[in-house]
């Protein structure tokens, strides 16, 4: 055979190829257009007002983002967000929070250390001694000498995972779910997860980005295992850079502090400094839940039979899952660790010491015109203690 004519074949299978490839994404570009959301129509109860909710962990054009604050501030207003914090990397310098187009913006930093990626937000003091690429437990130091909240950035992820294990058990958070990491991992399913969701982004892109939302097992053991020896933050992640669309992100999924005592929704001060002491406190509290939101708001929620003021019970609790007003047949609820769900579907009794997760998922739309079970309501995990008057 001569060479035009290998060269003429080697064109033409590539042209397959590529036609083959653009055909599959289009099938579920397709099925997006009727991929229908929300899921779960909730409508807020009496006394089930929802917290302000935002974005954490979000990457502007001072770091690796794609957008500027501004750019940011517009797509967090336009997907009904209140707040978002900044987390560009070794972006040191001090900020000061701010309102932009009327969404709360919050100061914090990514650190790129030897051991991994660490968020520092609430800070109280100016960070010292940090520098690109410092060893991982000086990182989680110098956050905590500035009177600030540490988290695990994408802990387990193959690309960048946390591989200081005494920093690890210092460290006050954990990212759970990671929209960067969910799409990290698509790539390495490139036909079965990749493809179906980039032609599903151009048919209704927040379908698409729920496509990528698959959890591993790795995650969610890891965190179970730091939480036997103290509370940690389950933080849901936007890790937003800017592709996807930032406003798609924000649309797929938030944080929400949770509401004020009487359940009211109390929106966040004009005063941008009182404002942002609030995000913080509020995430940091272990009460805030992430929700992907796509799936329905999660007004009324809540997880009952805990220790007043504390994220803890013990051995032998009953802890009530109570949901959203309007979640139906297409509502489970998911345990990992020290418990066990009770049949009526919403008990879950605690069997041992260690830690408990509990959390709602949905029915949700799948790839091409099929459903798959997906994450909704994520709150932070619960200690389990001993029984209680045990010695």
């Amino acid at each position: 055979m001569t060479l035009p004519g290998v060269v003429g074949k080697g064109l033409r299978a590539l042209l397959g190829l590529v036609l083959l490839v653009v055909g599959w994404a289009g099938f579920f570009t397709l099925a997006a257009v009727y991929a229908d959301y929300p899921v779960v129509p909730v409508s807020p109860p009496p006394g089930g007002a929802l917290g302000p909710r935002g974005a954490f962990h979000v990457h502007t054009t001072r770091s690796d983002g794609r957008g500027s604050e501004g750019e940011v501030a517009a797509a967090a207003k336009a997907a009904g967000l209140d707040f978002v914090v900044l987390t560009d990397h070794n972006d040191f310098a001090p900020r000061e929070p701010a309102f932009i187009d009327g969404v709360l913006m919050v100061p914090g930093v990514e650190f790129s250390t030897a051991h991994g990626h660490l968020v520092g937000f609430g800070l109280k003091r100016p960070l010292e001694g940090v520098r690109r690429w410092m060893d991982g437990g000086e990182a989680e130091k110098a956050v905590r000498d500035a009177g600030g909240v540490s988290v695990l950035a994408h802990p387990v992820q193959t690309r960048n995972p946390w591989r200081h294990e005494e920093a690890a058990r210092r460290a006050d958070g954990y990212e759970l779910y990671s929209a960067d990491t969910f799409f990290r991992d698509a790539t390495h399913r490139p036909f079965s997860r990749l493809l179906p969701a980039l032609g599903a982004l151009l048919g209704n892109p927040v379908h698409g980005v729920m496509m990528l939302v698959e959890p591993g097992p790795e995650p969610m053991a890891r965190l179970l295992e730091l939480e036997r020896e103290k509370p940690r933050l389950a933080l849901c992640a936007h890790d937003a850079h800017g592709l996807p669309r930032y406003e798609d992100v924000f649309r797929s999924m938030a944080m929400y502090l949770p509401p004020s005592a009487d359940g009211s929704s109390e929106a966040l001060s004009g005063d941008a400094k009182e404002a942002a002491e609030r995000v913080v406190r509020g995430l940091a509290s272990g009460h805030a839940v992430c929700a992907f939101r796509a799936l329905g708001e999660p007004a009324g929620f809540a997880l009952e039979g805990l220790t007043p003021g504390a994220r803890e019970a013990h051995v032998g609790d009953v802890l009530t899952v109570r949901l959203p007003p309007g979640s139906g047949k297409g509502v489970r609820i998911e345990v990992w660790g020290a418990g066990r769900l009770r049949p009526d579907g919403v008990s879950v009794e605690l069997m041992a010491e260690g830690a408990v997760q509990v959390e709602a998922w949905v029915l949700a739309p799948g790839g091409f015109f099929g459903a798959r079970w997906r994450p909704w309501i994520v709150p932070s995990p619960i200690q389990v203690l001993p029984r209680s008057g045990a010695r």
